[in-house]
């Protein structure tokens, strides 16, 4: 499974996502980082919804809703189990 975050350099609230995923051990996914800065159309889409959270499936992706930045990392793979394909 894959899971794709959309951020950009210097967002705090990106960067405090990401390391938040990447501690995760109770589940497993690839995770990608998306900059929004490199693309137009993904500037155009996220550029005041960053970070997003999006999951690769093969109809496309699906965007997971936001969580708060004050989430720990447990209750971030608790919540994520609800969205992962079974």
């Amino acid at each position: 499974m894959r899971l794709i975050l959309y951020s950009k350099p210097g967002c705090h609230l990106c960067e405090g996502l990401e390391a938040k995923l990447k501690q995760i051990k109770t589940l497993q996914f690839d995770l990608e980082i998306r900059d929004i800065t490199t693309r137009e159309d993904w500037f155009a889409a996220y550029q005041y919804e960053i970070p997003v959270l999006r999951l690769h499936l093969p109809q496309g992706e699906k965007t997971i809703p936001r969580f708060s930045p004050r989430i720990s990392v447990d209750r971030l793979a608790q919540q994520l189990e609800k969205y992962l394909p079974a």
